[in-house]
């Protein structure tokens, strides 16, 4: 992997993110999962040449304003998605109570 490699790389990690702000912003799950995960197969080959590849000046600048745009989106990712994870575990928590009440006195 070239210093381009890594640069397009985390460019192509930062657009996929402003994607995901998009798709949790709209509430599309579904969209959002496979968006982390495209991101994730990024990482995963970055990670594989971490130590290959040393950038320096402006490359080096470049990666590290990138870097932090990634933690400022997955920050507001995170804010996004929270109060749903929220929700939706008391939706589950509130069937199993449902199930189990039922199991015990029977479907009224």
């Amino acid at each position: 992997m070239t210093n381009d490699d890594v640069l397009s790389t985390y460019e192509a990690m930062l657009a996929l993110s402003a994607k995901m702000v998009s798709a949790a912003e709209c509430g599309q799950w579904d969209e959002l999962s496979l968006l982390e995960k495209r991101v994730g197969a990024h990482v995963a080959a970055l990670q594989a040449n971490d130590e290959q590849v040393l950038l320096e000046g402006a490359s080096r600048v470049k990666k590290v304003a990138i870097i932090k745009q990634l933690l400022a989106y997955d920050r507001t990712i995170r804010d996004l998605t929270t109060p749903w994870m929220a929700q939706l575990s008391q939706l589950i928590n509130s069937s199993g109570a449902s199930r189990r009440l039922n199991n015990a006195y029977g479907g009224v």
